[in-house]
């Protein structure tokens, strides 16, 4: 295991060292794989300092020291103009990779937003609709209903799986976050895939009626993931890949691997907290192993928590469904609308976790070896911060991150410079 005892005073040395894009990261794949496109192609560290936003710096150097995190990424963008993009510490500390805005990490359920907006479009295709039925005679997973026991299960519509209404609680367990129990419980010796594991939750009964209550749900966004490959006829990331990020101009988005040589090009490394101990591997192969790599399947995830990406593109993706009209969207604004029209505090927005309209909207992500957050601000403004390095607070940590956005927005807004950095990414 590395070692987790290195202070992270190397985060307040600000002056970041600026490395070549094409020669700066490492890489685990074929010498063949393709070169980074996009916004990722050509944003440094160089092109985002300002003497202005010294004092930013500084904040952020104490907000790593204050969690331990070993490196961040941050973008800020406002009316889909990219301002700001840094990468602040380490991406590999023990390579003495410091971190650059085109380095990639997990995003967790940041995910879910990718996700929600191809079922938009989706539905924008004719494809299927939100009040479709996901199970029964007629619904769009029909295949599994010989695997239902409970026919509650029949009142599941597309619409409650995106809001966390479609009955699935964890009171015994995440599905997505307990294969080993799975795999001894079934008598299997290997993890399940995705379609088998619906077959074994599905024989469960739910946690409530459908629609009635809310419960947040990995596994419902798993079943979206299914019906995305189901009515597109492609591949989970195939349909996102060609439909909704390449037509965002996010070119280096990808779905996540499980351990340190499953790493795609400028990817990070990942790091737990200095005292926590190994885990079972996932795959009960009897192993013990850091949690961030094979402590759980992040790849089994999929739509509801796998792709890995840079800050700048993660932003990019947003200004693509913010219907700004500013850069082309890849839904309609009347996606959008229903993606972030709010109800209450206790009902889940479409992707996004809350769209209270006086504070913005907030999409949040965060397992073992990361943390994200994306806020979308009322004024048009978009703060984005994803980290290698999770903390002991575990989704609480996003209180924090909006707390330091805050902070930061009443200090600095009007120091960031009038520029776009998405202007020379294509």
């Amino acid at each position: 295991m590395r070692n987790k005892n290195i202070l992270y005073a190397a985060a307040a040395t600000l002056g970041l060292v600026v490395i070549v894009l094409m020669t700066a990261g490492r890489s685990c794949q074929a010498e063949d794989e393709p070169q980074v496109q996009g916004v990722n192609a050509w944003i440094t560290n160089a092109l985002s300092d300002t003497a202005d936003l010294k004092g930013l710096d500084r904040k952020i150097a104490q907000y790593m020291q204050q969690w331990q995190l070993k490196g961040l990424s941050l973008a800020v963008m406002r009316n889909d103009s990219l301002l700001y993009a840094k990468g602040y510490g380490w991406a590999d500390e023990e390579r003495q990779e410091a971190m650059e805005p085109y380095h990639l990490l997990r995003i967790a359920s940041v995910s879910k937003l990718v996700t929600a907006a191809a079922v938009m479009r989706l539905q924008e295709e004719g494809k299927l609709s939100l009040r479709d039925s996901v199970f029964g005679p007629n619904g769009i997973l029909a295949e599994y209903n010989d695997a239902i026991k409970d026919r509650n299960h029949y009142r599941i519509t597309v619409e409650d799986l995106l809001r966390h209404k479609g009955g699935f609680t964890v009171r015994g367990g995440d599905p997505m976050f307990s294969t080993r129990t799975i795999m001894r419980v079934n008598h299997l010796d290997v993890p399940p895939t995705n379609a088998e594991l619906a077959r074994i939750v599905l024989g469960r009964r739910l946690g409530y009626l459908p629609g009635t209550s809310q419960s947040y749900s990995n596994f419902g966004f798993v079943l979206l993931s299914l019906i995305i490959e189901k009515v597109s006829g492609q591949p989970y990331a195939d349909y996102v890949q060609e439909h909704i990020l390449q037509p965002a101009g996010c070119m280096d988005f990808h779905i996540a691997g499980n351990y340190p040589a499953d790493a795609h090009r400028h990817e990070v490394h990942y790091y737990v907290p200095v005292n926590e101990v190994p885990v079972p591997e996932f795959n009960n192969s009897g192993d013990s192993v850091v949690r961030c790599y094979g402590g759980n399947n992040i790849t089994a995830l999929s739509g509801a928590g796998a792709w890995v990406a840079s800050a700048p593109e993660v932003a990019r993706f947003v200004a693509a469904i913010d219907a700004r009209g500013i850069l082309p969207d890849v839904i309609g604004p009347e996606s959008v609308a229903d993606m972030v029209e709010y109800f209450d505090k206790e009902t889940y927005s479409l992707g996004w976790n809350d769209t209270e309209p006086e504070s913005g909207w907030t999409r949040s992500g965060t397992f073992s070896g990361t943390s994200a957050l994306v806020k979308y601000y009322p004024d048009g403004e978009c703060w984005v911060l994803i980290t290698n390095t999770s903390t002991w607070k575990g989704p609480g940590l996003a209180r924090y991150t909006s707390g330091l956005f805050r902070s930061l927005r009443e200090q600095y807004s009007d120091r960031l410079p009038a520029r776009n950095l998405f202007e020379n990414s294509f």
